[in-house]
């Protein structure tokens, strides 16, 4: 198969190689998928450059943990009749060597979910990591229908989900971004009320919802600590799932008079029950999620996209892989047809 890895960690041009492998074959409950779109997250680049210091668990990595594709092959305990089914796939590279920047990625199948006909395989592509981390934060301490919820950084992948997320669950949501400039660049379906953080946010906030907020969606929490202390409700959650600084400084004596809580979220220990939650309900939800993708990137480029990830991009970056074939498809739906008619007593 045609692949994209590495065996050292280091800057994407000197240590991504392109070439071939041999085609993977899944174990007893796992299924391979003929990935269509190979997304580039953050946390797939870090890995590759060895961020704070990590070092490579596997002696070859095939980066990338989430994609898009149709399942071609399974191994023994699964459903031969899932051949054929389009899916989305999330978790290919979260603890296991080989990810989905590859003509093959092989997954336990319930990393495999199936995808709505409406769904396209680009959006699939882009559900995993934000998505399930988006959905944590948002829902991590219960419904949100009929609370305000503060959404930082509304441009970025995993704010974005979590603003319609939080919208479609009931939510009254305020989306902020880094100068006012860039309030053009959201998108209404996104977040219809934002307000620049170079803009008095705390007054215009105040101005929005006197009583505060109830939960904050934090992506840098050194950043933005005091601000959210300063516009939070009393009991309010700050869900931060990244930070600019490593150390940060607490306002202590504010955040304990009015009882807030701080959750720090990190997507690839989120407990499993959290995870599967969050695949079904990003599944039902994916028709009606907006998500800016770039032109995708072709599999010989992979060293480009992981550069425009690193370079602070706010489209989505997906490696294509390759395109659908209905005819092989359709040929290896019917062989496993068969195979199960066969094994049936």
């Amino acid at each position: 198969m045609k692949a994209t890895w590495y065996d050292r960690q280091g800057p994407a041009a000197e240590v991504l190689v392109c070439g071939q492998l041999p085609d993977p074959v899944p174990g007893p409950g796992e299924v391979r998928v003929a990935v269509r779109f190979s997304a580039v997250n953050p946390g797939d680049t870090k890995k590759r450059r060895g961020w704070l210091g990590s070092d490579m668990p596997y002696d070859r990595v095939i980066p990338h943990s989430d994609g898009s594709g149709v399942i071609d092959a399974v191994g023994p305990e699964v459903d031969p009749r899932r051949v054929g089914q389009r899916v989305w796939v999330f978790g290919a590279q979260s603890y296991r060597p080989f990810g989905t920047a590859a003509e093959y990625a092989v997954v336990p199948e319930h990393l495999a979910l199936d995808l709505p006909g409406d769904v396209s395989d680009e959006v699939a592509a882009c559900l995993g990591i934000p998505g399930i981390t988006a959905h944590r934060a948002v829902f991590a301490d219960g419904p949100v229908a009929g609370q305000v919820v503060l959404v930082h950084g509304v441009l970025g992948a995993v704010a974005g989900l979590a603003a319609q997320l939080a919208a479609q669950g009931g939510a009254h949501v305020i989306g902020t971004v880094r100068a006012h400039a860039d309030i053009a660049l959201v998108d209404p379906r996104v977040a219809p009320r934002v307000i620049a953080l170079d803009t008095q946010p705390a007054e215009r906030i105040r101005e929005l919802v006197p009583e505060g907020v109830d939960r904050v969606i934090e992506v840098s929490l050194s950043s933005n600590l005091t601000l959210d202390t300063a516009v939070a409700r009393t009991g309010a959650v700050i869900a931060a799932y990244g930070s600019r600084d490593d150390r940060v400084t607490l306002d202590v004596w504010p955040m304990l008079f009015a009882n807030l809580s701080v959750r720090l979220l990190g997507s690839d220990d989120f407990p499993a029950a959290a995870k599967a939650r969050a695949a079904r309900e990003l599944t039902g939800l994916a028709a009606r999620l907006h998500i800016p993708i770039a032109h995708p990137y072709p599999l010989s480029a992979v060293a480009a996209a992981h550069d425009a990830v690193d370079g602070g991009t706010r489209e989505r970056v997906l490696i294509e892989v390759g395109a659908p074939d209905a005819g092989g498809v359709a040929h290896a739906a019917a062989e496993a047809g068969l195979r199960q008619e066969r094994e049936t007593p």
